[in-house]
This record gives C-alpha cells, structure tokens and sequence, in this order.
C-alpha cells in the first residue's frame, strides 16, 4: 500500500515538473528578460549588430553587417527608419555615439569615425596596431576612462580562456592595451558547446557603472566590473534572444538588445524596462516591512481615538439620560 502511494507522489511530482518545464530565466536586478517589448525590424536590417541611443529624440542608430548604411530608428515609429550611405560595405560590427561623432568598429579592429555636416558625411579611418588573426564584435565608451574600449572575440595572441580588452584614446588617437578578461567563469557557465567566451557586444551600465558583455555564440550575458572581473553570467533564452547582437542603454537604465534574423524569425530590437526597485531586494523588503508597522500602528491610533470617542459620547448619553 505504501509504495502504491509512493509511486504515486512520485508520477505527481514528474507530471509537475513536465508542466512548469517552461523555467523563468534568471534576469540581471532591476530587469525581467522574461517580458520584453518587441520591436521588429524590416529586411534591410536582417544583419543588425551594434545599437547605439540617441538620447536627443529617442531613438536607436544601428548599423548592419550586410547594408553599407547607418540606419536610424525612431522609437515611437520604428517602421520611418532614416538612412545615411557609406562609402562603401565592410565587417563593421558595432557601434557607438560620443557627442556628435559615431564610431564604427571593423572586425579586424579598425575604428572609423564618421561626422556629419548638411549635405555629407565625413569618415575618418583608426587602423588597429597589433596585426595578425584578429576579431572583435564589441565596442564601448567607458566615461570614467574617457577612452572608447574594444573586446577580442578571438585574438591571435590569447589563450583559450582569455579575451583581451584594448583602449582607444579618440582625443590622442592612440590605442592601448587596456586588461585581460578571463572568460572561464563563463565558459563554465554557458550551456553551450562552445569551446571559448566569445562577446558580441558590450556597454556600461548608466547607473550602476558595471560592464555589460553580451555574446551571442554562448547565449549568454555577462556583469562585469569596469577592469573586466566576471560577476554574474545570466543564460538567455534562444527563444527570447535568438541571435542578440547589440546592447545599448537610454540612461534612465532601459536596455536594449538586437536579435539578427534568424529564419523563419525576423531581425528585432528588445527593450527591457529598468525598475528601480529590484524584485525581492533586501530595501524593498524592509520598505514593505516598514510599511506595514506604519499600517498597523495607523489602525491601532485609530481604533483606539474611536474607542476613546466612543466612551465619551456613551458618558454624554448617559449624563443627558440623568
């Protein structure tokens, strides 16, 4: 009889687990990966990789691997995308808007920057000093540095587990090498079959001044602080983040991630909302605790004033009553 029972819990239990196999993903604080507003994207942008957020009227400059063109997308109206001509196609992989000059960076390492006037648009071309077998996907501005900063996909010199981090100085126009990220806590972490931390993508974090490292090729997005020590990894879901590519943020801490079309789905922007108070932190919950004692003193104050009324307007009664 007992192991009848058992058996049973046991089929319960597997039936539960089969139900909710649709696991919620672990989301950075502040955020929910698991709601995101979509934005879909035309053809021409089936390659888009970097993103950039023009604060000036909310929107998002994209660049894509396969069109020679700088797109801008206006957020309240994504589908009246502005288009400016390069002078020609290359790798260009991600991008990033510092006053009014946008960056460009080249797979092979190379920076562009490009100015716009009335009528043209000027580009002026950074060539990456160290030669050899070199990939980068990743370009950031680090305001503290005040330095624009390039991520090693997959560099020549590194060992497996190593990605390399170089500066570029836009006021020197020199570049440096800056630090070593050691990618094994992400390899680790990553449920993929890929044999080395491969980012795609990265920006600072507006408000609490972390690294956000992005990569499309172990699903994964990775904290990091400002010298490239691995905090947290989060896994993304293919579902949600299929091919992400890009990553940006509005200052307020609105993130954006690009996905590339991958067939039979299109190319698209994600946006997650940045909430101030993470869900469950230690603040909200002792705000919440807080809350309560000043509600439960509240009705204590007033049970008690209407008691003490009450008393006295039964005194009067009973004075008039004499």
């Amino acid at each position: 009889m007992l192991s009848a029972q058992l058996a049973t819990i046991v089929v319960a239990v597997v039936l539960l687990c089969s139900c909710n196999g649709q696991q919620q993903a672990k989301s950075p604080p502040h955020y929910n990966f698991n709601k995101p507003e979509r934005i879909r994207l035309p053809d021409d942008l089936m390659e888009i990789s970097g993103l950039a957020y023009y604060a000036n009227d909310k929107s998002i400059i994209a660049e894509s691997d396969e069109q020679p063109y700088i797109f801008k997308i206006p957020l309240d109206k994504p589908n009246n995308i502005k288009r400016w001509k390069l002078d020609r196609k290359r790798d260009h992989e991600d991008i990033v808007l510092l006053d009014s000059t946008l960056y460009l960076l080249n797979s092979n390492g190379n920076l562009f920057a490009m100015q716009f006037t009335t009528d043209s648009v000027s580009m002026t071309k950074y060539e990456f000093p160290w030669q050899g077998k070199n990939e980068f996907e990743a370009l950031y501005y680090d305001p503290e540095l005040k330095q624009l900063v390039i991520i090693c996909k997959e560099c020549e010199e590194e060992v497996k587990t190593n990605n390399t981090v170089y500066a570029f100085d836009p006021a020197q126009a020199m570049y440096s090498k800056l630090f070593v990220i050691d990618g094994s806590k992400a390899l680790e972490a990553s449920t993929t079959s890929a044999s080395k931390f491969k980012p795609s993508g990265a920006a600072i974090h507006p408000i609490t001044g972390e690294l956000y490292i992005l990569s499309s090729v172990n699903k994964e997005l990775v904290v990091a602080d400002r010298g490239g020590k691995i905090k947290e990894v989060y896994q993304l879901s293919p579902k949600t983040f299929y091919h992400p590519e890009g990553i940006t943020f509005e200052p307020n801490g609105g993130l954006y991630i690009s996905n590339e079309a991958e067939d039979p789905l299109p190319a698209d922007i994600l946006y997650f909302e940045y909430k101030k108070e993470a869900a469950g932190s230690k603040k909200g919950e002792k705000e919440s605790k807080k809350e309560k004692k000043e509600s439960k003193k509240d009705e204590k104050d007033s049970g008690g004033e209407e008691s003490k009324k009450d008393q006295k307007e039964s005194k009067g009664s009973k004075e008039t009553k004499e």
